[in-house]
């Protein structure tokens, strides 16, 4: 008996050093598994850094990371490939946000409410991390909607997204009952994309040059070199059931309005807060704060016209135009679009959580959007943000025509390589 008893401890002791050795090889939510196409691998960058917003990654490799809570009181963080593992070298910038972006030998960097540049110096370091110039100060920024994404042409401007801190301009915002403000008086300083010289230090919001207007909150922005032209994804209205269940189901509700994604030109008027799109007839349609009744077009017939809609919301973080030779030529000037997941889909299944891919041709969608990445959010059925266990935000090309996905609520990074 003593024997048998000895056998089964050691046993039981083998099991139980295997089973937490078996624990301990598994990563954090080790049951999720990014689902992409034929022929593509998804690689861990990272698997937690913070509260990651946008990132981007310089021409040597490095990653910088934009964070939406301070992290050891800095906000960009600056990872480094060493040993075939990336490793937190440095970080900087005593400000949160969301925009980040590299041009011409430049770092920049957005807060809520002013925009700085970082110089690289020659062995491709940011020169002086805690001295960075200004460019721009002064933007609107409170309450909802104030983060601020960034976007650079090849002609020496910037352009600055300023949400609409309101979701449809009523006089009391989120209201029932409560009458859209006509002529809408956040139009004059917010709910649009405004442009700023690049190489002008210390610029007022006044100086800026609103680019374009009728836009709730575009927190999805890039310049299409290629097109030589801006675009946006904007984050549709919400509570259509709830403040008017007379005009609308809830059922309407989770479907309406559509996610627009729009080409920008100068003096572009996309309709908000006067207007929505709805996807099912394809055509913008006047708002029941303005005395729409779900059908009546009335001013918005001639508003700027999305270029594409999605699902209702989805929540578009970012937007990225591909012109890496990593990928399989289809993909080549296409865009990647992230999708940080729904929180008002009820009574249906909450759904985003992906990144789609849009191919282009001549400045235009040449197809339906595609499912690139999915499985973020995890196996189990997601009723809001809280249970994803990941989230896409923030979209980079790497200089070897890599893809990375930043997740906002863990902070994972992903390396998307072909």
């Amino acid at each position: 008996m003593k024997n048998i008893s000895r056998i089964l401890c050691a046993v039981l002791v083998l099991l139980t050093v295997g089973f937490t050795a078996l624990n301990k090889s598994q990563p954090a939510f080790a049951d999720v598994e990014i689902s992409l196409p034929a022929g593509f691998k998804a690689e861990t960058v990272v698997q937690s850094s913070g509260s990651n917003r946008h990132l981007v990654v310089n021409n040597n490799g490095d990653v910088y990371v934009k964070l939406s809570r301070l992290k050891d009181g800095k906000g960009i963080l600056m990872l480094r490939k060493k040993n075939g593992k990336y490793e937190l070298i440095n970080s900087f910038g005593n400000y949160t946000g969301t925009g980040i972006a590299i041009k011409n030998g430049y770092l920049y960097a957005s807060s809520d409410n002013e925009v700085f540049r970082y110089k690289f110096n020659a062995n491709n370091d940011i020169a002086d991390p805690n001295n960075p110039e200004k460019i721009i100060t002064g933007l609107v920024s409170k309450g909802q909607h104030a983060s601020k994404s960034i976007a650079l042409d090849n002609a020496g401007n910037i352009y600055v997204n300023i949400g609409a801190p309101s979701n449809a301009c009523q006089v009391t915002d989120r209201l029932a009952g409560s009458p859209g403000q006509d002529p809408c008086p956040i139009l004059t300083t917010a709910g649009g994309i405004w442009q700023f010289k690049v190489n002008k230090l210390n610029q007022s919001y006044a100086e800026g040059i609103r680019y374009a207007t009728g836009l709730r909150n575009v927190v999805g922005l890039d310049w299409n070199s290629k097109e030589d032209d801006l675009y946006a994804m904007q984050h549709g209205r919400d509570q259509l059931s709830q403040f008017f269940p007379e005009l609308y189901s809830n059922e309407e509700n989770a479907e309406l309005p559509a996610e627009e994604f729009f080409r920008l030109k100068k003096g572009s008027d996309c309709g908000y807060p006067y207007c929505y799109y709805d996807g099912f007839q394809k055509k913008k349609i006047l708002g029941p704060e303005y005395g729409g009744d779900g059908k009546k077009q009335g001013r918005c017939a001639d508003k700027e016209q999305p270029i594409m809609a999605f699902p209702a919301h989805w929540a578009p973080n970012a937007v990225l135009f591909y012109t890496g030779k990593n990928f399989p030529e289809r993909y080549k000037n296409g865009a990647f679009i992230a999708f940080h997941g729904s929180w008002n889909r009820a009574p249906l299944k909450q759904a985003g959580y992906n990144v789609v891919f849009v191919p282009f041709k001549n400045g235009k969608p040449s197809g339906n959007y595609e499912i690139f990445a999915t499985g973020f959010a995890g196996k189990e059925a997601v009723n809001g943000p809280g249970q994803a266990k990941y989230r896409p935000c923030g979209l980079a090309q790497g200089p070897d025509g890599a893809l990375y996905i930043s997740d906002s609520r863990e902070g994972r990074i992903w390396k998307i390589v072909y």
